[in-house]
């Protein structure tokens, strides 16, 4: 890839020029847009139901899904589309699509044309994400990748905990419209901002476009997604709805890595595989993230079931993970500019670990607020030290021309693990209720409350044998099966202790700026 993006700003010095905070600035705003997006649109998912009259809640939940599936077709295209047409046209491009997608949604008149319009939404919201760490990346130079990479995380952390409570606000205060409709002046000042702030860059119009990998990557990246997303619904990996589209979707992904070698210039380039440092942290983030954000987005569900609360005060009690990691990612950002990334890592998941440990230790329902927030914090202040400098390490010594590439592969990875993760977490937790017969004959009255009809016997005979103590031990079976979840979500952090051990401790050459003749820059 040719393109100059901010090739101007990269000079010998390792300051954060006020230049490179405007274009970073360009990249954060369109990256709170897309995953705030994704986290807000759940807290709607019942009102949704309510305004289009749809009877199953599974229904209603394809406006997520169909988001979802886009946001990973388009991620592979996005190496590809950035040399093309050079990545502020395609930056702006995106932010254009996401916001009149946001508009359409809000315009939708049924469930059907939500659906179509959310495609549209991650059409866009897809390539905001591998562009920013592209741009990022170029602006900050090998000196100052980690502090600018550090406020790029900002938002990645931020969205799971403030989508939530931005969305239980504004259909609280206002509708369920305005979830979408709040994207618009986002949109319309990201675009005005990267047009004047984003240096123009050349594109390479020659490379030829893999089509043979795009039938096969796309496609299958989307069906394996669908299929693993299906498994909370279905709660088992039995289901024909699961089966069915994952194997076909891991099939056609399993022909692409063949595929990926024959062509010059693949969709997704996996010979970027052979820089040691993109491999060992692709692998170290594929188990982090599956099984940290796994296991984040049981905290708000827990808050909701086992204690009660609602959905915009769950949001509000997860909110000090956040601000432990805003408070040590600016650390981390600095202290990657100045030492190895392997020795900062390992004291991340030291937080980490703590963290999900108190977290797994305190779901009991009489156990006092303070505590679980005091775990958030410290789980906050690990990931803070964990996220970006993994980030940082897996761009840091390739070639400018394969940046664009790298990020896209990371992405992908990122949303495979966060996909798998989240669908193993919930298919635990699902399972933990259904062992109990209490939860279960909770959720059978429930359910059949809703529906008009009478309860099922063997519930009403449950509620009669437990008496007065039906509804604590309902409580209580939920908050062991909470606690069994996260420490599975625990082993498998410890688990990716291993290929955190491999993380570079030394010195190493950064290539960022070989494409421009300048001899390599020794980074830590």
């Amino acid at each position: 890839m040719t393109d100059s993006v901010q090739t101007q700003t990269v000079d010998d010095d390792d300051k954060i020029t006020p230049e490179i905070l405007k274009i970073a600035g360009v990249v954060v705003l369109g990256a709170i847009m897309s995953i705030l997006d994704i986290t807000v649109v759940n807290v709607a998912l019942p009102t949704f139901q309510q305004a289009f009259d749809v009877s199953e809640l599974s229904t209603v939940a394809w406006s997520v899904t169909g988001y979802t599936l886009a946001l990973a077709a388009v991620i592979p295209l996005t190496g590809w589309a950035a040399d093309r047409f050079g990545t502020k046209r395609l930056y702006m491009t995106a932010i254009a699509l996401f916001t009149i997608g946001s508009v359409l949604c809000a315009t939708a008149w049924s469930i059907e044309s939500l659906v179509a319009f959310r495609v549209l939404q991650g059409l866009g919201g897809g390539m905001l994400m591998p562009l920013g760490m592209t741009i990022m990346t170029k602006a900050a130079g090998p000196q100052r990748m980690g502090r600018l990479m550090a406020i790029l995380g900002v938002p990645m952390l931020l969205g799971p905990i403030m989508g939530p409570i931005l969305g239980g606000w504004l259909i609280e205060v206002a509708s369920w419209h305005w979830i979408f409709l709040i994207n618009l002046p986002l949109g319309l000042a990201a675009l005005v901002y990267a047009q004047v702030i984003l240096p123009k860059d050349s594109a390479q119009p020659s490379e030829s476009f893999d089509f043979v990998g795009m039938l096969l990557m796309s496609p299958g990246l989307a069906l394996f997604l669908f299929g693993v997303s299906s498994i909370p619904e279905t709660g088992t990996l039995e289901s024909t709805r699961v089966l069915v589209p994952a194997i076909i979707g891991a099939a056609l992904i399993v022909g692409f890595v063949f595929w990926a070698f024959r062509p010059k210039h693949p969709l997704l380039d996996l010979r970027l595989f052979r820089d040691r440092n993109l491999a060992v942290a692709t692998i170290t983030m594929f188990l982090f993230v599956g099984a940290f954000f796994g296991a984040l987005l049981l905290v708000p569900t827990y808050f909701q079931q086992v204690r009660g609360e609602s959905v915009l005060k769950a949001g509000l009690l997860v909110a000090p993970q956040g601000i432990g990691a805003m408070l040590t990612m600016p650390i981390a950002g600095s202290l990657v500019d100045k030492m190895p990334v392997g020795r900062i890592v390992p004291f991340g998941f030291v937080g980490i670990i703590a963290g999900v440990t108190g977290l797994a230790f305190t779901t009991d329902p009489s156990t006092p607020y303070w505590q679980i927030i005091v775990w958030l914090f410290i789980m906050g202040l690990g990931m803070g030290g964990t996220m970006m400098p993994i980030f940082t390490s897996a761009l840091k010594t390739l070639k400018a021309h394969d940046v664009a590439r790298g990020s896209t592969l990371i992405n992908v990875v990122q949303q495979v693990a966060s996909s798998i993760g989240v669908a193993l977490m919930t298919v635990l937790l699902t399972n933990g209720f259904k062992d109990s017969a209490a939860v279960s004959a909770g959720q059978a009255i429930a359910k059949a409350k809703e529906a008009g009809t009478n309860p099922p016997s063997e519930a009403l005979a449950t509620v009669q044998r437990l008496g007065q103590d039906f509804q604590s031990t309902v409580l209580q079976d939920m908050a062991d099966a909470f606690h069994h979840t996260y420490l599975v979500a625990l082993a498998l952090i410890v688990v990716a202790l291993i290929p955190v051990a491999f993380l570079p401790r030394k010195q190493e050459a950064s290539h960022l700026l070989d494409d421009e003749g300048k001899p390599p820059v020794i980074v830590h």
